[in-house]
């Protein structure tokens, strides 16, 4: 993992304190996701990277999140459809990331999940508010592959500019671009999947699925586990 640049600033207003009155609203109205092809890869990237940072507290895995960063001003926000960051103050439940409440923390990682509706605004206006807050990565996926080519683009911020990630396409035809953030490998499998690869341990974070059969598995062992326990005991037993 890479620490984020230190010549960031967060926009806040000319009150220097924190208005306990103002609400900061946990929605914004709009939906989490437009239909499938959105739903899903947010849901497994973000159940992936929790389970994979589940014992590292000061990293904090969000998604479809406001994020408030102007002191003062609830009508100042953007709601990145993943996003992470490295040093925060513990991984507990939030109903909203408000930046001077989380010790001006700002993402370290985002990745919007392209549509129809989106993917132009993602492209450049949210691009331009993310290099604005200092976040190290922002990466965009086109779960339909008609957006843009190709349907995977990172890009790291250098001197307060984003400059590309390099995305290889694989002899498996795999296209995989390195999150220097989190250390991992974002790909996108032939059909469109997105997944993510741990090149440490050399395999991929189980989506939602694989998580669930690998914990049935382990209760199936750990039960098959006591029944030979039990039968060996009543054997021994005069």
């Amino acid at each position: 993992m890479v620490a984020k640049p230190t010549n960031y600033t967060v926009a806040q207003t000319r009150i220097e304190y924190d208005d306990p009155t103002i609400e900061y609203p946990s929605s914004d109205g709009e939906p989490v996701a437009e239909s499938d092809f959105q739903y899903i890869p947010l849901t497994e990237t973000v159940s992936a990277l929790r389970i994979h940072f589940q014992d590292r507290p000061d990293i904090y895995i969000a998604a479809d999140m406001l994020i408030y960063y102007k002191m003062n001003d609830n009508s100042v926000n953007i709601a990145p459809d993943i996003f992470g960051v490295i040093g925060a103050s513990g991984n507990h439940r939030r109903h909203s990331w408000i930046v001077w409440r989380e010790g001006n923390k700002t993402p370290d990682f985002v990745m919007e999940i392209a549509s129809e509706s989106t993917w132009r605004r993602d492209a450049a206006g949210k691009r331009d508010i993310y290099a604005q807050l200092g976040v190290t990565e922002y990466w965009r996926f086109d779960p339909l592959g008609t957006l843009f080519t190709p349907p995977l683009v990172g890009e790291r911020l250098v001197d307060g500019r984003y400059q590309p990630i390099e995305v290889i396409e694989d002899s498996d035809s795999v296209l995989r671009g390195r999150s220097s953030v989190f250390g991992l490998d974002f790909c996108v499998l032939p059909g469109l999947e997105l997944r993510i690869y741990d090149p440490v341990r050399g395999e991929w974070l189980p989506n939602h699925q694989e998580a669930l059969d690998a914990a049935r598995a382990a209760e199936e062992r750990i039960r098959e586990l006591e029944e030979e326990l039990r039968l060996r005991n009543q054997t021994t037993t005069p």
